[in-house]
């Protein structure tokens, strides 16, 4: 089963401000559905093949992914750059493992996380 809900409620407000602060983890940069404003998550996020492959920890229903596919497009900071991204869908775990680099360990089945985020890099202008 993906991380519970409350947990992700504790951990919005007292350990991502903290890890988007310390530049050390690949950070979301997402607009809410309903409240417009621009939020930061960080993020599980690893370079596949024309994109990125995202894991919502605390499953599909999460607010940034809800938020994501909603608005279809978000920026991705990871190692130093900016990167927009579009196309957001979910993927299951057998598509995710095909994406991936060998090198990249998913979270352990034994967490349930099933769907994965899929976005594709904008082309740059």
């Amino acid at each position: 089963m993906p991380m519970p809900r409350w947990w992700g409620h504790v951990n919005k407000r007292l350990f991502n401000p903290r890890a988007v602060a310390s530049g050390r983890w690949p950070v979301l940069e997402h607009v809410g559905r309903r409240s417009g404003r621009t939020y930061r998550t960080p993020m599980d996020a690893h370079p596949v093949e024309g994109g990125y492959l995202l894991v919502p920890v605390y499953g599909p229903r999460s607010d940034w992914v809800r938020n994501v596919l909603e608005s279809g497009v978000a920026r991705l900071r990871a190692n130093g750059e900016e990167v927009d991204l579009a196309q957001p869908r979910l993927i299951d775990r057998q598509q995710a493992e095909e994406l991936v680099s060998e090198d990249v360990a998913l979270p352990p089945r034994v967490l349930r996380i099933h769907q994965f985020l899929r976005m594709n890099r904008v082309a740059e202008r």
